[in-house]
């Protein structure tokens, strides 16, 4: 009788910690837009509150991303993940004891400093437990699929949890997961460390996040305190000169976290384009699409839960099959294909949004078409960032990949939801031609595009007289969602374009990469 193997059997309960880590980030994403016109009327919030929730995280994540990978390889990549799921826990418990926006935002933002840093430590815990050719498939195949797992269902379990319990336990249930799997981290992942560590980048960790916060902050709050008033340009301004800091001060730098070198090689940067188009449109518009199925349709939270599927599945079943397009018939086609899949998936929700009775069904083509479009983009991305560079620097080619993401994500977090109230109130201002003043405008289409149809009567007293029916509410709000959505399938379109170009011809690729080093990306 054969014993079973203490190694295999350690490396079962470590392969089982990363992936609970990575449900959880995967549900911390894609859970809380369903529950934040809940939050927004339980916590007195408004419409920018909603965004700041959402942000606040994602920031975090990009601050904490670079450093996170730094320190784990200088002090253990073990001790860093334990730490990671502690404050990941901690805040989470935080968040869901929260009674006030200012409360839920902070500690999403300690949240996002705990996610990120838990990310980061994932793949290198798994690069390193995992080496056997067939083993190491396994692991990160099983890694991939829980991953999508979380972003792909966390509409539909946010909603579920919403449904038999409360908003809190959205955010309460990743403080009982945390312990689990601090318990299987503590027993199955082995220490690992690079004995070749670089010193940490500090100064381009805060010159990053600085520009970052500080764009987000211009496209957030400028709408209330005015794009001109002297916050607002003080902001524009420390954006601008953070950013030109971040670009001398990696250029200086011994050891920067961003070799601006590797841009110079055109299949990395046509993929970075790549990055960046999945979140142009896709998932900072997941963060506003719960409110156009439960304002604009009318769905409870379980309902519109549901018909966020659509969307997000398909994210899960065509990576796949993008993997077998990108060998075949090169990254740069597939790429720039996925983006325009993506592209057009919005313009055809826009479409169906403007029919005589819009619903889920009417929906369901374009939104299909959008996870398709991500689904095809996603892997094909990140097989050439990191195949696209000589193995050494594949760590930082993905660390710049996922900045990339997080950055754009942050930054069409804003945006979208400026454009959404600014279409909102183009069309209030058609509809009722001299009827509300501008600061009045201005409430009714924040209210409107928080999707609360009902308080806009209290927040605009004329409001009962000059909409009694809500017609005029509901028409503005779809209207806005329109532009919205013409906005995420232009832009996107326009970065496929930029992506494809920027790889160049069949020429250039295998010039500059080679068609062998091409495969084995590709099946790493």
């Amino acid at each position: 009788m054969s014993l079973p193997d203490p190694h295999s059997r350690k490396n079962a309960v470590a392969l089982a910690a990363v992936c609970l880590a990575a449900l959880m980030f995967g549900l911390e994403i894609s859970s809380v837009p369903v529950v934040l016109p809940i939050l927004e009327k339980t916590l007195h919030g408004s419409f920018r509150d909603m965004q700041w929730i959402m942000n606040a995280y994602t920031i975090a994540c990009t601050t904490v991303l670079m450093a996170a990978g730094t320190l784990a390889d200088r002090y253990g990549r073990k001790r860093m993940l334990v730490i990671s799921l502690i404050v990941f826990g901690l805040t989470s418990i935080l968040c869901g004891l929260a009674r006030s926006v200012p409360v839920l935002v902070a500690g999403r933002f300690l949240q996002g400093l705990g996610g990120g840093a838990m990310l980061i430590c994932l793949i290198a815990i798994l690069s390193h437990q995992f080496r056997a050719g067939r083993e190491r498939a396994t692991a990160f195949a099983t890694w991939g699929i829980v991953f999508g797992f979380g972003l792909g269902f966390g509409p539909i379990l946010g909603a579920a949890i919403v449904a038999v319990s409360s908003w809190q336990w959205v955010f309460l249930v990743h403080g009982v997961l945390a312990v689990l799997a601090i318990v299987m981290t503590s027993s199955g992942v082995e220490e690992s460390r690079d004995p070749d560590a670089r010193k940490l980048d500090i100064g381009g960790i805060l010159t990053l996040s600085l520009a970052v916060f500080s764009s987000t902050y211009f496209i957030t709050q400028g709408p209330d305190i005015g794009f001109g008033s002297a916050a607002a340009l003080g902001a524009l301004a420390l954006a601008l000169v953070s950013f030109v800091a971040f670009l001398v001060v990696e250029r200086l730098h011994p050891h920067p976290m961003f070799d601006f070198t590797v841009f110079r090689i055109r299949p990395f940067s046509g993929a970075i384009f790549g990055a960046m188009g999945m979140n142009f449109s896709f998932w900072p518009f997941m963060i506003y699409l719960p409110i156009y199925f439960q304002s604009a349709l009318g769905y409870d939270v379980v309902t519109a839960g549901c018909s966020l599927l659509a969307y997000t599945l398909p994210t899960l079943v065509f990576p796949p099959l993008a993997e077998r397009f990108a060998l075949r018939y090169e990254p740069r086609a597939v790429i720039a294909l996925g983006m325009f899949a993506i592209g057009l998936g919005f313009l055809g929700m826009r479409y169906a949004i403007s029919v005589a009775h819009p619903s889920w069904s009417t929906i369901l083509p374009g939104a299909l078409l959008a996870g398709m479009g991500l689904g095809f983009t996603n892997t094909p991305v990140t097989n050439t960032t990191t195949g696209a560079v000589p193995s050494t620097r594949a760590g930082m080619a993905s660390g710049i990949d996922m900045s990339a993401r997080l950055i754009t994500l942050a930054i069409n977090i804003a945006l979208m939801g400026f454009i959404l109230v600014n279409g909102i109130r183009s069309y209030l201002r058609g509809a009722l031609p001299g009827a509300l003043d501008e600061a009045s405008l201005r409430a009714a289409a924040e209210k409107i595009a928080s999707g609360d149809l009902v308080s806009v009567r209290s927040t605009v007293p004329a409001w009962s007289t000059l909409d009694a029916s809500g017609a005029v509410a509901h028409a503005a709000l779809v209207h806005g969602f329109g532009t919205v959505m013409l906005y995420g399938g232009i832009g996107v379109w326009v970065l496929a374009a930029a992506s494809f170009l920027t790889f160049g011809g069949r020429a250039s690729t295998s010039t500059e990469w080679g068609r062998s080093d091409l495969r084995d990306a590709m099946k790493r």
